[in-house]
């Protein structure tokens, strides 16, 4: 990826410069929002609001499209370049009382929404996966998800105490969890000893204790960034898994927040969903996909990274 030149920095500095853009992009971060709404919001006059939003819209910062009578504006798909986002992230870092009233006046336009609305359905259909409904989150999808699944023998790397192996136990023939950690291993028991099919073990990602060729689907969830070597744990992964096997990766985007994620203990700071994609036909996976897939709503905003592949038919 091309890097940026000086005058395309400038530019993006010049854009964010601007309080009021910054207002406006900060609503907007997770949400679309007609004019009407970001003017109740922001408190500000209407043609100032206007001025502002067509600033950025000709940045190719936020869109617009039209439903009904009314414009909604929100981000590009395809999200930020390189440039803005890195701009941005020195701006969210900032704590500011404007901002904080921003987002508690939002929360009040944003409920206002469906009073005069047929249906909850009505007023966010088009975006519904932005809207919180009751029992509609995303544990209870995942465990109705999990149903669809018919599994055979699925290894949990860097697993924890078997989150995910108490959801997938149900449909699956087995379920391996390894830890580094003997006390979270001996916890992962003590919980799941009710699962017979659910079994703990004491190991490293880089050597994993599974026999060749015994894995059906092997998941790394949050865990290469836990690697000091993530090419030896896709080498590790490609031998345990049977031929036509799977691999599930969930981890984060490269990022520059290495004060945040030191707490945790991560050795990587994400990674680059092309040079992801390069180590992992190195290690003789075909990949289906290997691409960002979401952004967490919380500050620093980190971008989640999510890889489908599989080993060779035999």
């Amino acid at each position: 990826m091309p890097m940026p030149d000086l005058n395309d920095t400038l530019e993006v500095f010049k854009l964010l410069g601007d309080p009021t853009r910054v207002r406006l992009l900060a609503m907007l971060r997770d949400q679309e929002l007609t004019v009407a709404e970001m003017v109740k919001a922001t408190g500000l006059p209407q043609p100032r609001v206007s001025t502002h939003l067509r600033r950025l819209r000709e940045a190719g910062v936020v869109l617009d499209r039209r439903e009904g009578s009314s414009a909604f504006y929100g981000l590009p798909e395809g999200g930020w370049p390189t440039e803005v986002k890195a701009a941005w992230g020195a701006i969210e870092r900032v704590q500011d009382g404007v901002l904080e009233a921003d987002a508690r006046r939002l929360q009040d336009v944003l409920e206002a929404r469906s009073v005069d609305t047929t249906s909850w359905a009505d007023a966010v259909a088009g975006r519904m996966a932005r809207h919180y409904s009751p029992g509609r989150t995303w544990q209870s999808l995942g465990r109705g998800l999990a149903g669809l699944c018919r599994l055979g023998r699925v290894l949990d790397v860097a697993s924890g105490d078997g989150a995910l192996a108490e959801l997938l136990a149900p449909r699956a023939r087995s379920v391996t969890c390894v830890d580094l950690s003997d006390n979270v291993v001996t916890s992962g028991r003590r919980r799941l000893s009710h699962l017979g099919n659910v079994r703990f073990m004491r190991g490293d990602m880089h050597d994993l204790p599974v026999e060749d060729g015994s894995v059906d689907h092997l998941l790394l969830l949050a865990a290469l960034c836990y690697a000091s070597d993530p090419c030896q744990v896709l080498r590790e992964a490609r031998r345990v898994l049977t031929p036509d096997g799977d691999l599930i990766a969930v981890d984060l985007c490269a990022h520059p927040h290495a004060d945040v994620v030191a707490g945790y203990g991560h050795v990587q700071h994400g990674f680059e969903p092309s040079q992801l994609r390069r180590w992992l036909g190195e290690a003789g996976f075909e990949v289906d996909l290997c691409a960002p897939t979401g952004r967490e709503r919380r500050p620093p905003h980190f971008e989640i990274l999510t890889v489908y592949a599989r080993t060779p038919s035999a």
